[in-house]
């Protein structure tokens, strides 16, 4: 029985370890976070003067954020709260996006 009992654990262990691995996985992917990165060292990124690429983008709000700097709480509550994915609030390839700015009252 003991061997069993073991066996079970060992299976419940791999199954948590798969699903943290996948986590992992998908928030490296999220936040575009590059091997270098993981070694302990920030990695100094050269900044062109491009504009930002907008790369998330609120479906129905048309928020948007280009990626850099803290994320920002719409899309926080997007992903948390409202259940979109993270590739749903990417734009489409080749869709143009035009945002008309407004003065705030």
């Amino acid at each position: 029985m003991k061997n069993t009992e073991r066996q079970i654990v060992d299976l419940e262990d791999d199954v948590e370890r798969i699903a943290a691995i996948r986590k992992i996985r998908k928030l490296i992917d999220f936040w575009r976070i590059t091997p270098a990165e993981l070694r302990g060292r920030p990695v100094a990124s050269a900044r062109s003067q491009e504009p930002a690429q907008i790369r998330y983008r609120h479906p129905v709000t048309l928020e948007v954020w280009d990626g850099c700097g803290t994320q920002p709480q719409w899309l926080r509550d997007a992903l948390i709260k409202e259940g979109y994915t993270v590739d749903e609030l990417r734009p489409v390839a080749g869709q143009s996006i035009s945002i008309e700015l407004t003065p705030a009252s």
